[in-house]
């Protein structure tokens, strides 16, 4: 018969010597109460009611209405080692975050303008990474997709020219091709906004731009999407509001108008009119007036029929 293959039992498994890390190393990845709050105010642990084979290490349990809870520890987790990847790119040019979902477009650009990276927001052009006679030809080193379900094109012609991708895999999002699947929500606009900001503050923290024990100066907001409802409506909340003026010179310009009042009656002795026409003569004393009045001719015909020409 044939022997049965040797098995090590889990409590035997060697372990190698390791050095710790320091203390104050570990506390700088730590998470924060902070963080992992917007993490669930942004609804980024909800999934969908259908979840792909390769994510169920990604989900913390199933709701009674259908909707996978993915882990947030694991988001956080995998958000740190994709900045750590990111980071070790030389070039930041060379990283290129793709997204065509509307979305997450705004956050696409946002990321790329605050990190240096290069985007791609709407549609990806076939053959971008492959095709080199096609003008938008690029050679990435590292690739970061929204969702790689409806990013499936970038994510197989990565594949095809060995670049590394990474991507924000909800529970139902296919795993193929992908390096590192962050597990989040995203298809919603808070949550991907929330995942591309912290994302980006976690790269220039690592670069040293950034101070950790600071708070990042740009708001979170900006990486959200935005509807053309709200888009139009803001230039009339600036119109409401109150205009700010000088220091010093708006509260006198307040008094004076305070003081003022048109419909008051005059003083006592006191003409307006006549002072306001006391003080237009003083045209009449000016030189340049006097010379530049010409004497008119009487002799001048008065109407306009007689300067017509004689036929």
């Amino acid at each position: 018969p044939c022997p049965r293959p040797f098995h090590r039992p889990n409590s035997a498994r060697l372990s190698l010597p390791h050095a710790p890390l320091p203390a104050g190393i570990m506390a700088q990845f730590a998470t924060r109460e902070e963080d992992i709050a917007k993490l669930l105010a942004a609804e980024c642990h909800l999934g969908t009611r259908n979840a792909d084979y390769q994510m169920l290490d990604y989900i913390w349990r199933r709701r009674l209405d259908g909707i996978h809870i993915l882990n947030v520890a694991k988001t956080w987790e995998k958000l740190m080692l994709a900045a750590r990847i990111i980071v070790a790119i030389e070039n930041p040019a060379d990283v290129i975050a793709i997204s065509a979902r509307p979305y997450s477009q705004r956050a696409v650009l946002k990321y790329a303008q605050y990190t240096g990276a290069q985007s791609i927001a709407g549609r990806f052009t076939p053959g971008t990474f492959t095709n080199q006679i096609t003008k938008q030809f690029r050679e990435p080193r590292l690739l970061i997709v929204t969702d790689p379900l409806l990013d499936h094109q970038p994510v197989r012609e990565a594949s095809y020219v060995n670049v590394p991708v990474i991507a924000f895999c909800d529970s139902d999002s296919p795993l193929a091709n992908v390096d590192v699947a962050i597990p989040a929500n995203n298809k919603g606009k808070h949550s991907i906004g929330l995942l591309y900001w912290l994302l980006a503050r976690e790269v220039l923290r690592l670069r040293g731009a950034v101070p950790r024990s600071e708070d990042w100066s740009v708001a979170v907001d900006l990486f959200f999407y935005r509807e053309l409802k709200d888009i139009e409506d803001a230039p009339a909340y600036e119109e409401d509001a109150p205009a700010t003026g000088y220091a010093g010179y708006e509260e006198e310009g307040a008094a004076d108008a305070a003081a003022f009042d048109p419909a008051a009656p005059a003083a006592d002795g006191e003409d307006w009119n006549g002072a306001a026409a006391a003080t237009d003569g003083w045209t009449a004393q000016d030189s340049w007036d006097n010379t530049a009045a010409a004497p008119v001719d009487a002799a001048a015909p008065a109407g306009g029929d007689d300067l017509a020409p004689q036929w």
